[in-house]
């Protein structure tokens, strides 16, 4: 003989399902939340980055990435004193790095001024490379500006692969994608002289 279903009962249930879903959600969450606390690099997955609360989480992940990949004297700058740089690293060839960590989304570009700071940063570190990393994109001035003046750039898709091929312990072919040199150009500015009359 079925059951019948009556009115609490139908209630009782929904409201128990509802309960479930929220504790599935709330352990979810709570996970993520540890993951990036933690910034462990074995766990951390793009996604998680997207959702890390500010850009302090996505440097502390990066400190902890570039260390794990073997890099020597991995520094983390201290927040609002850094001079434009995030993190000073030794790179393999044994000169001085600085990187500036952007965490934006991909409808947020990166622009000028992350370029601008990075560069100048240089001399207050005593680098001798400069890069900025993003989650995102760069604006096509900061491209050029970049490029100008020989700042790496690293976008989402370069992060992206530098966490799988770290994920699969393929640190060098990792590593290989942060040392490769910064795209070169030529500044294509000419003055435009007006004549004295």
């Amino acid at each position: 003989m079925p059951i019948p279903w009556n009115t609490t009962t139908i209630l009782t249930a929904a409201i128990l399902a509802l309960l479930f879903v929220l504790v599935v959600i709330r352990l979810v969450s709570n996970r993520r939340r540890r993951i990036r606390r933690d910034a462990n690099p074995r766990k951390i997955t793009l996604k998680d980055i997207d959702l890390m609360a500010d850009g302090s989480e996505f440097e502390l992940y990066l400190f902890h990435l570039f260390h794990e990949l073997g890099y020597d004297e991995v520094y983390q700058t201290t927040g609002s004193r850094d001079f434009g740089a995030d993190l000073v690293f030794t790179g393999i060839d044994g000169r001085r790095n600085v990187l500036q960590a952007k965490r934006y989304g991909q409808s947020n570009p990166v622009g000028l001024g992350a370029v601008q700071e990075i560069y100048a940063s240089m001399r207050y570190y005593e680098a001798d490379r400069a890069l900025v990393l993003t989650s995102g994109r760069y604006t096509e001035g900061s491209r050029t500006l970049a490029a100008v003046n020989g700042v790496k750039l690293l976008d989402r898709e370069d992060l992206e692969d530098i966490i799988h091929l770290f994920k699969s312990r393929r640190y060098d072919e990792a590593i290989a994608i942060i040392e490769e040199p910064a795209d070169v150009q030529k500044s294509s500015w000419k003055p435009k002289v007006k004549k004295a009359t």
